[in-house]
């Protein structure tokens, strides 16, 4: 099976969804720089202050910023998922001196349905869990199962935000789908419908 694993795809092409799957179901641990991320802002750090400006505006944190954060957290592990990283060439180009990518798979799915589904997700300040308005609400509306925290649109799920993150997505991360598949580790999955379809064939291509 193959053990390091990079996942592409447009924000809210349910990377994250799969990612936990993966994690679940076969042992890998998921490296999400948005999550560290967020964990750094609401934590203060140097790096989350320098971050902020950034991800409330939907661009992209700089390249030093990522790698290095990056490097340390993959460090010493056998099995990982990348989740939201490498985002450009260069930041391939920077893993690919540190490990081996066996495999990059790309979950495509239409803009329309990306707007959809981010600008109805909400997320739990405290514990990071994530819902959807429609497809995975709450029990109760505007609390978090898991830990009973108030939720809330995060701005980068702002209809705007969106729009440009989707812009700063084709600018800057599509050419990522060229660089893997040059490079015979590109496998591409369509991201509709059901959840536990697109992860048989998630799994399968890891084989």
């Amino acid at each position: 099976m193959k053990a390091k694993v990079v996942l592409l795809g447009p924000p809210g092409c349910g990377k994250g969804t799969q990612a936990e799957k993966m994690g679940d179901d076969l042992g890998y641990v998921k490296l999400s720089t948005g999550d560290m991320l967020r964990e750094a802002v609401r934590n203060k750090t140097e790096l989350g202050l320098k971050a902020k400006t950034y991800m409330d505006a939907g661009g992209l944190v700089p390249n030093d910023l990522i790698i290095g954060l990056m490097k340390e957290k993959i460090a010493g592990l056998d099995k990982i998922i990348l989740d939201g990283f490498p985002r450009t060439v260069e930041q391939a180009d920077a893993l690919a001196e540190q490990v081996d990518i066996d495999i990059a798979i790309n979950i495509d799915v239409p803009d329309e349905e990306l707007i959809t589904r981010l600008t109805q997700r909400r997320s739990c300040p405290d514990c990071n869990a994530v819902y959807h308005l429609t497809n995975k609400p709450p029990m109760k509306e505007g609390v978090c199962d898991k830990c009973g925290a108030a939720l809330y649109q995060r701005d980068d799920d702002k209809e705007e935000t969106v729009k440009n993150r989707l812009e700063v997505y084709r600018k800057n991360t599509f050419p990522l789908i060229d660089y893997y598949e040059k490079r015979g580790k590109l496998v591409t999955i369509p991201g509709v419908g059901d959840i536990s379809e697109i992860y048989a064939q998630v799994k399968k291509s890891l084989l």
